[in-house]
């Protein structure tokens, strides 16, 4: 999506008020669990659904 809209990490983190690390866990899919209103400013920055920016990934079981 960042591609899409022309916009740098840095602009994106600076938009949705998320620092740059944080932000780059999320990109990197590193993140456990994302809060709503943090992928409510993402959306909104970004101007497109949850399901554009998430996907489910199962787990291997050990």
């Amino acid at each position: 999506m960042l591609a899409r809209r022309k916009m740098t990490l840095s602009e994106l983190a600076s938009k949705v008020d998320i620092t740059l690390a944080n932000l780059s866990v999320l990109k990197t899919g590193r993140a456990r669990a994302i809060r709503f209103s943090t992928l409510d400013r993402l959306c909104r920055a970004l101007d497109c659904q949850p399901g554009d920016l998430l996907a489910y990934v199962p787990r291997e079981t050990e």
